[in-house]
């Protein structure tokens, strides 16, 4: 009797599964429905943090480097020793406002001089030199975006210099 119960409990999932997959196969997909979407490794980004702060440290500024990922979502930070904890801040946002334009953070300031003073009061938004897109095979994977040395122009081209060491690995990401 109790086996008996067990094979009428077993066949009764197994037609509750055959029914789901049969209207589950049923149902068209529709292109675009779903998407692969290119992200950064955990050490990629690592990586780029830590070559930015070594590029700044090179020529003596002691700055934070922020990466984020396409969603704005921080991957990895790395701060000097000496970098003011408000570097973290800034160049977060920084790196959010390439996100945001999908440009550099400076190219992004000097086309929307119109609207400049109104995007630095968006929440997490910061439109100051010093965020460089992070591309891969084309699309805009993440952002970097470097705080702490005197002036947006020199952050910007530690993080620039940073990504000029990784270059070949974001070149050939699949």
């Amino acid at each position: 009797m109790v086996s008996r119960l067990l094979w009428c409990k077993t066949r009764a999932r197994f037609v509750r599964v055959l029914l789901m997959l049969s209207v589950a196969t049923s149902i068209p997909a529709m292109a675009g429905d779903v998407i692969q979407v290119s992200k950064a490794s955990m050490e990629l980004a690592a990586d780029i943090a830590q070559a930015a702060v070594q590029a700044c440290r090179a020529k003596g500024y002691q700055v934070t480097a922020v990466v984020v990922d396409r969603s704005g979502i921080p991957q990895a930070m790395m701060r000097d020793l000496h970098a003011s904890r408000f570097s973290i801040q800034i160049a977060e946002q920084k790196a959010n406002a390439v996100i945001l334009s999908g440009v550099s953070s400076a190219e992004f300031r000097d086309n929307r001089q119109d609207i400049r003073e109104e995007m630095n009061h968006v929440r997490g938004i910061l439109v100051l030199a010093g965020g460089v897109p992070i591309r891969a095979a084309g699309s805009l994977i993440g952002a970097v975006g470097v705080s702490g040395a005197p002036g947006g122009e020199k952050d910007e081209a530690c993080a620039r210099e940073a990504l000029a060491k990784v270059q070949e690995r974001l070149d050939f990401a699949e």
